[in-house]
């Protein structure tokens, strides 16, 4: 099987190039990663041909346009890269039978949901960098409704971490140089590692043989268990570091909630993004804890990977 994945240099696509490294299957896969170098997104021929040049039975779009501010003076660039480029991929898949991955966010929502979002629920993007991503979601899902052949799934996650820039390395950042910090308390989410993402998105599309696995073609929620805000996650990092024997200035009690009237952005952020993963868990016919029949084994809390994650960049001195 043929493997082409875009957005090699982002945080999801380095984590694909560690899973493909340490996790291949029985049978030969052959997996080509693309960065922006090598494909301008874009640029509308760079991507087909690259296309064309791969015959990738899997085409994964691990990129993104994803300066959110930038966005709303960047308009066309954020729709080149984040509508324009994965029509163009979903055209192919569509064409060629094969199964298309891409990525989508919680900002296709305005926040204003009481709950957790469904993969149905009425979008409301409230800048340009959401409608940018719905759009799409709009022009994947009109490409394969108009064939017979190939699959995709639109996963949508939030709050990505993992090797590269990140909230959570700018939050330890920080703390090393101040004493208070002051973090938005009033806007609520789900944490999601990128590696997660990675291993969860294979289990959808790949067997254990290494083959195509079928699945029902839409859009599927994509994060951990439980939720929090930033002011969680941000002292959930720092107690951790601290554990972890990393000298900081600051400590959790010292970490001020603020609304996030207090901390104005060019562009606004939905207040609620949690969004179901019930879809996906289907889906992927998870299995569950032996001592607690709710709890999914393969959608865990995101308490431990953030943990995890920081305690990998203390022992590899990264903070």
């Amino acid at each position: 099987m043929k493997v082409l994945v875009f957005g090699k240099d982002g945080q999801l696509g380095k984590a694909f190039q560690d899973v493909f490294s340490s996790h291949q299957p029985s049978n030969e896969i052959q997996v080509q990663f693309l960065g922006r170098t090598e494909c301008d997104l874009s640029n509308s021929e760079a991507i087909t041909a690259a296309l064309k040049t791969a015959k990738a039975n899997l085409i994964i779009n691990a990129s993104a346009y994803t300066a959110v501010d930038k966005a709303e003076t960047e308009m066309d660039l954020a729709y080149a890269i984040n509508a324009r480029a994965p029509e163009l991929m979903a055209a192919y898949a569509a064409e060629h039978g094969a199964t298309f991955l891409h990525y989508s966010t919680d900002y296709v929502f305005d926040g204003e949901k009481y709950g957790f979002y469904l993969e149905d629920d009425v979008r409301s993007p409230l800048g340009v960098y959401g409608k940018s991503k719905a759009a799409g979601e709009d022009g994947i899902a009109r490409i394969f409704a108009n064939s017979q052949f190939g699959q995709y799934a639109i996963l949508r996650t939030s709050w990505v971490y993992g090797d590269g820039g990140n909230f959570i390395r700018t939050i330890l950042r920080l703390a090393k140089e101040r004493e208070e910090l002051k973090v938005i308390a009033d806007q609520y989410g789900v944490p999601t590692s990128a590696q997660w993402l990675a291993r969860t998105s294979l289990k959808l599309a790949v067997n254990d043989d290494g083959g195509l696995r079928a699945f029902p073609s839409g859009i599927y929620h994509a994060v951990p268990a439980g939720e929090t805000t930033w002011h969680g996650l941000a002292a959930l990092a720092i107690s951790t570091a601290i554990e972890a024997g990393v000298a900081l200035k600051t400590e959790p009690k010292l970490i001020k909630p603020i609304p996030a009237t207090e901390y104005p952005l060019p562009a606004p952020r939905p207040t609620n993004s949690r969004m179901s993963t019930d879809k996906l868990q289907s889906a992927l016919a998870v299995s569950r804890s032996y001592n607690d029949p709710k709890q999914s084994l393969e959608f865990p809390q995101w308490e431990q990977m953030v943990q995890d994650y920081v305690r990998k960049l203390a022992s590899s001195g990264v903070i």
